[in-house]
């Protein structure tokens, strides 16, 4: 079971971000404040979940949430600014939508710019140990793959569908067949490959 809290006392957001590794596509980030006496045994990590359990529990984090956000970073923005900032700039605008304000962040990972005047915590695996960050997590996860399988049906060559714009073997060799798409990261691992692509 997941710890339901950090701070006993504040309105607590749980952050994440689901992305980062790919080659192509935004990276996404989610922000969820749930109630404090919140219990929900299915909750974990996003990657430990088939898509299945993840759209399930997805429905029920929109519903049972006092509030949530997704927001992103297009693979324009993570070219201008490193993916890591790409990807708190994602939070970042996440927890700016969030009505009402948190009061503490609960950030998955190790690093995070502060944002105004909220104090935050980093958990390395935090989506593993609190039920708000786990949440985010699932979010964060379900809107980009939705979002990467729209694209498929633009670019069905990258078989987006299947791999969400990660490395895979059939990704990488696609671009090499086919060049790089407007949706392609063009500081992200695609250096090497750089002699063998044709633009699209």
């Amino acid at each position: 079971m997941l710890k339901q809290y950090y701070h006993p006392t504040l309105a607590e957001a749980g952050c994440d971000e689901a992305g980062r590794g790919c080659l192509a596509g935004p990276v996404f980030a989610a922000a969820v404040i749930l109630p404090k006496d919140y219990r929900n045994n299915a909750l974990n990590d996003s990657k430990k979940l088939t898509p299945l359990q993840r759209e399930k529990l997805r429905h029920e984090i929109i519903s049972d949430a006092i509030a949530w956000e997704v927001a992103s970073c297009t693979n324009s923005e993570i070219d201008a600014m490193n993916i890591l900032r790409a990807s708190i700039t994602a939070m970042h605008r996440a927890i700016c939508r969030l009505i009402p304000q948190p009061q503490h962040l609960l950030i998955d990972g190790n690093r995070f710019y502060p944002y105004g005047n909220i104090p935050h915590h980093t958990i390395v695996r935090g989506d593993a140990t609190y039920l708000s960050v786990a949440a985010a997590s699932i979010l964060a996860k379900t809107e980009r793959d939705r979002f990467m399988e729209e694209l498929d049906t633009l670019f069905p060559q990258y078989g987006w569908r299947h791999n969400k714009g990660y490395p895979t073997p059939e990704h990488r060799k696609a671009i090499i067949d086919h060049g790089i798409s407007p949706y392609h990261r063009l500081t992200f691992n695609l250096r090497e490959m750089q002699s063998e692509l044709r633009f699209l």
